[in-house]
């Protein structure tokens, strides 16, 4: 498994990145919504977003589709491929460090997606996780998602993207990460404070939103600040920020 990134153009004078598990050759300049196997300089966007979600991604297609993509860094079962669900809500209360962030995840907006997130769930797949990203300037983001805490990993498969083209990245917004369309697996990211530099490339799949009290914990975790071991000026949260467990509300 390689550790590929997703890689964000902010302004044209800087750029950020979020890491996101999938396998895609290694690079030193990294297309946002492809991603490099290394932590390397942003580079500008490519490719474009569907203007509707992805037919293998649509559960109202006849169903999802989630492709074999390495090992699982717990062991899981992949998520049910037919059934899914695309009307309605669905809370799941994660308990992290400093509190209780509520998430409330949109079906009906991201059916394939919130199936996957609630199977693994399910399944004690994030419970005693920690997030491994935080980006603090330019874009707000707390990634996390990835048992290991490294960003190598991710649940063993990997599914489309769940996008329309007008997604917007205001706080309060849970997306996927992912390293490319087509390579979403576990990893995700809340906005804990407006990060719409990220509109102009809305290639990662919004499926939930967390109200302003779970987005003060998530802000209370990062103005600990995080420790800018990556070239990109993110880097691993200085507050533990783990996930203690994952359970419906």
């Amino acid at each position: 498994m390689t550790r590929p990134r997703l890689a964000i153009a902010l302004t044209l004078l800087f750029g950020l990145v979020l890491t996101a598990c999938g396998q895609v050759p290694p690079s030193t300049r990294a297309p946002a919504g492809s991603a490099s196997a290394e932590q390397s300089a942003p580079a500008s966007p490519a490719g474009s977003a569907s203007s509707s979600p992805s037919v293998s991604g649509s559960a109202g297609a006849g169903g999802c589709a989630y492709t074999p993509a390495g090992t699982p860094a717990k062991p899981v079962d992949p998520p049910p491929v037919t059934g899914v669900a695309t009307t309605g809500t669905v809370k799941y209360v994660l308990k992290m460090t400093n509190g209780d962030v509520t998430l409330t995840l949109d079906r009906s907006k991201a059916p394939c997606t919130v199936n996957s997130f609630t199977s693994l769930a399910d399944q004690g797949f994030f419970d005693k996780t920690t997030c491994h990203r935080l980006s603090d300037s330019g874009i707000f983001i707390l990634q996390c998602g990835d048992p290991t805490g490294t960003g190598n990993s991710g649940p063993g498969y990997q599914f489309a993207n769940e996008t329309t083209g007008r997604e917007t990245y205001t706080s309060g917004v849970v997306a996927m990460a992912n390293a490319g369309p087509g390579t979403n697996g576990s990893q995700f990211f809340f906005v804990w404070e407006d990060s719409t530099a990220l509109d102009a490339n809305p290639d990662y799949t919004i499926f939930a939103t967390i109200d302003k009290a779970s987005r003060d914990i998530i802000a209370g975790m990062a103005a600990e600040g995080q420790n800018g071991a990556n070239p990109d000026g993110t880097g691993k949260p200085n507050n533990p920020s783990e996930i203690i467990s994952a359970k419906k509300g």
